[in-house]
């Protein structure tokens, strides 16, 4: 099945890049990786703030690293053109806002990695990954992540 076919059975629809916030770029290709910048959480249009261990639960931040996902699939196509492409999707790093006591940063960012993982199948889609819990991230997102992929 095409990644494309996947993700309309999934009901996601890639959205654009975002334009950065800062002196970056989205994403950079370097022989057959693609480096995609960080995504902050959004919802309904706007960051999704918050803090683990304060006012958000594991599950809300479960749903916000989904949502990242579904925005750095929106990149990493525009970044390659063809989703098919993609060979293998190399690592994931999540920045979990957080208090000093939560703990549960690894369940936040599976909304991303079970995401990719089913977009692209158990062996495209398993990837290393990182998961931090940190003080703060830009803007108040509760969650950040980035992406690296290798294509074909």
């Amino acid at each position: 099945m095409s990644i494309y076919a996947k993700l309309t059975q999934l009901g996601i629809t890639l959205p654009p890049v975002a334009a950065p916030a800062a002196a970056y770029v989205p994403f950079v290709q370097t022989g057959n990786l693609v480096f995609l910048s960080g995504h902050i959480a959004k919802k309904d249009g706007k960051v999704w703030a918050g803090q683990f261990g304060k006012n958000m639960s594991t599950e809300e931040g479960k749903a916000a690293a989904r949502a990242i996902a579904i925005d750095l699939l929106g990149t990493l196509h525009a970044a390659v053109g063809d989703l098919n492409r993609v060979k293998r999707i190399v690592k994931l790093m999540s920045l979990v806002n957080s208090t000093g006591d939560f703990t549960e940063q690894h369940l936040v960012t599976n909304g991303a990695s079970e995401l990719i993982g089913e977009v692209f199948g158990p062996e495209a889609g398993a990837h290393a990954r990182s998961a931090f819990g940190v003080a703060q991230i830009p803007l108040g997102a509760c969650v950040e992540i980035e992406m690296i992929a290798e294509v074909a």
